[in-house]
């Protein structure tokens, strides 16, 4: 754990609690499905000639089509376009601590799904996990779970986590030739071209729903940028070499500093104060994950 890797552990946290934040102040000026669609075509636009290696012949993208599909769909066609949609309704801060409870739908989606082990610690650390989201969903009053009408945006996040869980999962499988593997942009190209043509479809969906809109401004143009190239390729970047330095256990923890920047950032640019029952659903979903985690040997 040098500070280099700390620091390019730390990174993507940060860029992904301001795309939260972002997602949330342009919610009036351009629907999700868009905001989504517009977001990742510029990331595929910045990523081809970073991941050329990609179109060259032989490279695989092509015989492994339905697996990359699928890649595509559960991160960036259906996570990200579900985030955008949850920050209609609800705020970076509770968007950002909804999503940490993660681990625990990562744990339920392996144990039934992929045929991975639950230990006591585990179930100890998702617990711990489970009572911080349900903090957060009741917003700090626990006599609220027995009447508890989640708001709209809640709902979408925890349908975006499981999403994701199923995406992570697929991902620690070794399927892909090594060739895309070894090269993170290639690998984060051929996810984000498929992901494109499924983010296609969606806000075609949005357009002939009538629930589209788009109002340019230079506002705007600077949000896309922001989200394109900070938490779509350099997020991604710094994401897989520190993982690569660290491992994914160890860059687990660094993930929920998301939520303490959101609430930082939200301050800021928002005027969104965090309560006292964020801090400890974060605290909660810390603890959660701790206990889960790995001991060294």
């Amino acid at each position: 754990m040098t500070p280099s890797t700390v620091l390019l552990l730390t990174v993507p946290p940060l860029l992904w609690a301001g795309n939260a934040v972002v997602g949330r102040l342009v919610r009036d000026a351009v629907s999700p499905m868009t905001l989504n669609l517009l977001r990742w075509s510029l990331a595929l636009l910045i990523l081809l000639p970073l991941g050329r290696a990609l179109l060259r012949p032989g490279s695989g993208w092509l015989t492994h089509w339905r697996r990359l599909c699928m890649l595509g769909l559960l991160s960036i066609g259906l996570y990200n376009s579900l985030q955008y949609l949850a920050l209609r309704t609800s705020t970076p801060i509770n968007v950002t601590l909804v999503a940490a409870g993660m681990p625990v739908w990562m744990l339920l989606v392996g144990a039934l799904f992929f045929g991975a082990g639950i230990g006591r610690r585990q179930v100890l650390g998702a617990l711990l996990s489970v009572a911080g989201v349900l903090l957060v969903l009741c917003r700090g009053d626990w006599q609220q779970l027995l009447a508890l009408r989640l708001v709209a945006g809640d709902l979408y996040m925890i349908l975006a986590t499981i999403s994701f869980s199923f995406y992570s999962w697929m991902l620690a499988g070794t399927r892909e030739p090594q060739q895309i593997r070894a090269d993170w942009a290639a690998f984060l190209l051929a996810q984000v071209g498929y992901g494109v043509l499924w983010s296609g479809l969606f806000t075609g969906a949005e357009w002939a729903a009538g629930s589209a809109h788009v109002e340019w401004s230079w506002a705007l143009a600077a949000a896309l940028l922001y989200v394109a190239v900070g938490p779509a390729v350099i997020a991604m970047g710094c994401w897989g070499e520190g993982v690569r330095r660290a491992g994914p256990g160890t860059g687990a923890f660094f993930t929920n500093l998301t939520p303490l920047f959101a609430a930082l950032m939200s301050s800021a640019f928002l005027g969104e104060l965090p309560h006292l029952y964020h801090m400890l659903a974060f605290a909660m979903i810390v603890a959660g994950i701790a206990a889960s985690a790995p001991r060294a040997t």
